[in-house]
Formats: structure tokens, sequence, C-alpha cells
């Protein structure tokens, strides 16, 4: 057996070796693919006029003079624009004042104590699946206090880290109310539908009930695998740090003090994003007309400055938990709890740097979207019955989703085939986003082309207690489960829905 694991250890690549091997393989096969002419057209539905209009794309070179300067002379820039860097160390600051402090280790230990094991990991679930309100900042808050939540309580904290970013991943395409992302898929959605019907329109709550649905049973899916299949198999963690930890009057003291004064800063918050009401809406962007975009648009200050308002919240939780608790005593401990979570992070950096360099790489050859309108043309020449076609847009979407992350993107390739196509079958805009949304939540943590992937990757290496590394592949195989049971389940939803004649949500129905 110890030999068996020796030799394991010799051929597992150590992530950032993943990367780079990555890397390399993305240079020569965009040399390849360009050198043999590989490209793909697409439809996209003109804003203004209505009509189609062909695009072109086709893979870009980076085994050439000029494709080693541009990894030359905008890797360095990437690293520093990668965006999971910026946030992940901002919310560390607040995640730091509160892990110092004895914040977490109280809430998270009075958590764990008052609740049972599978009720702790479905809430973590749910939070997680919901989240997606909360756009991408979502992985970087919930995956090291998932962690920690299971630390304090006892379990091994990679039990924590794969359950949030299975909940994450699979609800990625989950949301109770209209996120920024929905809003631009509902805009080309309608374009698409324009095409055939010039005064098509979506409403707000066009995917209510099917979403409560959904969100449910993925929730209860990706808790049973986890404690089923995936907790049994994690080893015990032995931390030297967890001690036993009784909690006081002096500890519930400070617990009610700073959730008291998170109350009070996140009332305050809340009530300057409703428009209104006197003195409020002051973090909107008054120059929009619907409320999402006033609350998602690039000049809302909800939007520009979510990331520092949460950090802000977690700083207040931490600090005035501390005064109540008396574990923060003079300004020195204060600075001491900012620096706490990012000691030790110089590797997670380095992984960082290779990630964004790999996403930054492969998105330049355009290889991804090349595959996507690919498929798009696919669906342009598809003249099935409604649930074959439901179904092939479904694993459409989940193919698509590995090469190419971004909703936003593959929607607007896709949406001026599908739509149309879909219509022509009877099937209407709403349940076509729908399905292309579930799509997504299948595959969307299965590719290390996800940003967010390598939060989740770092994390998983520091709570390692094997002396292998977890390479990439491993981390990935711990969500395959969660992919292929969660999407069973939303293509059986997706399909009941179909057979009964259930609405989807308010004043929309799957058959137009």
């Amino acid at each position: 057996m110890k030999k068996i694991n020796k030799i394991k250890e010799k051929i597992t690549l150590h992530p950032i070796m993943s990367f780079l091997v990555m890397i390399f393989f993305v240079i020569v096969l965009s040399g390849v693919l360009s050198l043999i002419g590989v490209g793909a057209s697409y439809n996209t539905v003109d804003a203004t006029t209505g009509d189609y209009e062909k695009t072109l794309v086709s893979v870009e070179s980076l085994f050439s003079l000029s494709g080693l300067k541009y990894i030359f002379s905008n890797t360095v820039s990437n690293f520093v624009n990668f965006t999971p860097l910026s946030y992940l160390i901002i919310i560390l600051i607040g995640i730091g004042i509160m892990e110092k402090s004895g914040f977490l280790r109280t809430a998270f230990t009075l958590i764990t104590k008052l609740c049972r094991k599978n009720v702790v990991t479905f809430l973590l679930v749910l939070v997680s699946v919901l989240s997606s309100i909360a756009g991408d900042i979502a992985y970087v808050v919930i995956l090291p206090l998932s962690a920690l939540l299971f630390l304090y309580g006892k379990r091994n904290p990679q039990i924590g880290l794969i359950a949030s970013f299975a909940g994450l991943t699979c609800g990625s395409g989950l949301s109770l109310f209209i996120t920024s992302i929905d809003s631009s898929l509902i805009s080309s959605s309608i374009l698409g539908a324009k095409i055939l019907d010039k005064s098509y329109n979506i409403n707000t709550f066009a995917f209510l009930f099917i979403m409560i649905v959904a969100i449910i049973l993925v929730s209860l899916a990706v808790t049973f695998i986890t404690e089923t299949f995936i907790a049994p198999k994690m080893a015990a963690y032995d931390s030297k740090d967890i001690k036993e930890f009784k909690i006081t009057k002096r500890h519930l003291r400070g617990l009610i003090i700073g959730l008291g004064a998170a109350i009070l800063y996140f009332l305050f918050f809340v009530y300057n994003i409703i428009p209104g009401l006197p003195f409020s809406g002051a973090l909107l962007d008054n120059s929009q007309v619907n409320y999402i975009d006033k609350l998602f648009s690039y000049n809302s200050f909800f939007s520009n400055g979510f990331v520092f308002v949460i950090t802000m919240l977690f700083v207040i939780l931490g600090f005035f938990y501390g005064i109540g608790a008396k574990t923060i005593k003079n300004n020195k401990d204060v600075c001491d709890c900012f620096g706490h979570s990012l000691d030790g992070i110089g590797k997670t950096l380095v992984l960082i740097f290779f990630a964004s360099t790999f996403i930054s790489i492969f998105k330049k050859t355009e290889i991804g979207t090349v595959i996507v309108a690919s498929f798009a043309n696919l669906i342009s020449q598809m003249d099935f019955a409604s649930i074959p076609l439901i179904i092939a847009l479904f694993v459409i979407s989940a193919i698509s989703t590995i090469f190419v992350p971004s909703s936003i993107l593959k929607w607007s390739i896709l949406s001026g085939s599908a739509v149309p196509v879909m219509m022509k079958a009877g099937l209407s805009p709403e349940i076509t986003q729908i399905v292309f949304r579930f799509g997504e939540c299948v595959t969307m943590g299965l590719t290390p082309l996800l940003a967010y992937f390598v939060i989740y990757l770092a994390l998983m290496q520091k709570y390692n207690s094997e002396e292998s590394p977890i390479g990439i592949f491993k981390s990935l195989k711990f969500i395959l489960p969660f992919s292929l049971l969660v999407g069973l389940i939303l293509l059986a939803i997706i399909i009941i829905f179909y057979i009964i004649g259930l609405p989807i949500g308010i004043g929309s129905n799957i058959i137009l």
C-alpha cells in the first residue's frame, strides 16, 4: 500500500506544473489549429434592425513571434488585473479580523453544536446556491468561510470546501431573483425572439417557479452526495491549532455586540439601495430605468463597491466582537488581526499567477469561442421535436461551459440560433434560457478555465493533510459526482414541467 501511495505521489503533478503543461499545450494547439485555418461563423441579432448579422471567429496562433510578444507583454498585467486576486486579498483582510478576534470560532462552534452535521452541510450548500445573486464575490467569501466552519466543527475542512464549491458551481445558474447576468441574458433572448415575434418580451419573474424547485432539489442532492460519498472518504483532520473550546459569557457578550453592530451597518446599507424612500437610493445608479440595472450597472456604487462593503461588514463583526469579548485590547491587536489571514499566502499567489496566465492565453487563442460558434451552427440546423431539442441544447450548454465559462459570452453566441429554433418547435424563449442556464450548472465546476476554480484549488492545497499534493484533476474528480446527479435532476425538472404543462414563472410557460 505504501509503495502504491509513493507511485501515486510521483505521478501526481503539482497544480503549478499542471498549469504550465496546459499553457504549453494550448500554445502549440493554437499554432496547429491556426495553420489549418480552423474557425467558425455564427449569427447575432442586430439590436437596431432586428436582422441577423454573421460573425466570423478564427483560432489565433500564439505559437509565433507575435504570440510570444503577447505572452511576454501581457502576463504581468493579466495577473495584476485578475479579479479573483484582488477580491481574495481584500476579503481575507475582513476574514482575518473575524478569525483572529475569535468571532468565527465562537459563531461556528455554536452553530455546529446546535445543529446536526447534515443540517450544517445543507445550510452551507443552500447558502452557496442562493449566493449566485451576489455574483463572483460569493466564491471568495464562502469558500474560505466554509473551510473554517468545518474546521471549528471538528471535521475535515476539505469537506466544507468541496460541498460549498459544488453548491456554488452547480447553483451558478439558479437564482430566485434576476441578477445582472440574467438581465444581460434576457436581453439576448429577447433579441433572438424578435427574429420571429417583434413584440416578444420577458418579465422579471418569468423563471421563479422552476427556480424554486431547482434550488431545493439541487441543495438536497449536493448535501446527499457530500454526506454519503465524500465525507466518509475524507480522513479526520488533525490540527494542532484547534483545541477544546468552551463558550463563556464573555464570548457570548462579544457575539451579541458584534452581531448588533453588523445589523445596524446592514440596515444602513440596505436602506441606501431602496429607491423612493427619503434620502435613500444613494448607492444606486439612478440614470438606469430598471432596478436591476440601477443595482448592477458599471456606474453603481453597489456594483463597484460591493467587495469593500462585504469586507467592512466582516471588519465590524470581528472588531466589535473583540471589544465585547476583550480579545482586542489595543490598536496593535487590530493591526495583527488585519493581516492574520494573509500569513502564508505566498503559495496561493504563485498558483493564481499561473492560473491567470493559462486563462488569459486560452481566451486569446479564441479556441473556446470557435467551439461555441460551431455549436451555434449545429443548433441552427436542428429539426428535432421538443424534448430531443431540449436535451440537445442542455448538452451543448454543458459542453460549451467547459471551454467558455462566461454565461454572457456563450449566450450572445448561442441565443441567435437557439431561441428561434426552439420557438419554431413551440418552445418559449423563457424555457430556452432556462435550459441554457441549467446546462451550465452541470459543468461549471469541472473547468479550470473558471477564474474562481483556482481559489478552490488553493484552499484544498492549504488544508491538504496528505503527503502528495492535490492536483487539478483530483480536485475536479471530487466535483464530478455532483455534476452528474445535478445534471440528471435539472434535466428531469425541465422535462417534467414540459410534460405536465406547469408554468415556469409568473406569466411564462414552456409552450408558446
